[in-house]
């Protein structure tokens, strides 16, 4: 099956923790990576006293059944020493499975599509950069589609991010 995973980061080495997770969920012997989007730098939702995260979004081949993904990706998050001491808070890494096939669940643990998904900017950019075209039955929109219907300001703070050398970990993407 096909899943999308997004993940994020505003603790530093902001990077590292993504690339950690990254290798993490591929070295798992039922989760292949299939594509990576680009590194988002983004402005905080929610609770906004806190630093800027780095976002994007990884789309898997896996075996394993919605909630077996999930235990895999609280896992990696807390080997990666996540801690969820305020909602929306700083955190190390953030792994949210966004949409898993075309199923629908809800469920205490787990709900599929991920239930803001429509909502956030720094999940639909980085996910319309990879699988553009990607219709979504539950919404039955497409991600570029979905993401026509946010808001301007939404977007405004989704800015894509690259490592330089140098005093700052980063700048802007320039084109």
């Amino acid at each position: 099956m096909k899943a999308y995973v997004a993940l994020g980061s505003n603790i530093q080495p902001r990077v590292s923790y993504l690339n950690k997770a990254i290798q993490l969920l591929a070295n798992h012997d039922k989760i292949q990576v299939t594509h990576q989007s680009p590194i988002y730098e983004t402005d905080p939702v929610g609770f906004v006293e806190q630093g800027q995260f780095l976002n994007m979004v990884l789309e898997i081949e896996t075996e394993l059944e919605p909630t077996i993904l999930l235990d895999v990706c609280q896992r990696i998050e807390r080997k990666l020493g996540r801690r969820r001491e305020i909602r929306w808070g700083p955190r190390t890494i953030d792994l949210d499975i966004l949409i898993y096939d075309q199923v629908e669940m809800e469920t205490d643990r787990l709900v599929l599509p991920h239930p803001r998904l429509q909502e956030r900017a720094f999940v639909l950019i980085p996910l319309a950069d990879i699988r553009p075209y990607l219709y979504i039955t539950y919404f039955d929109q497409t991600i570029s589609e979905l993401l026509t219907t946010l808001p301007v300001q939404d977007k405004e703070g989704v800015v894509r991010w690259r490592q330089t050398n140098g005093v700052r970990e980063s700048k802007p993407f320039e084109n």
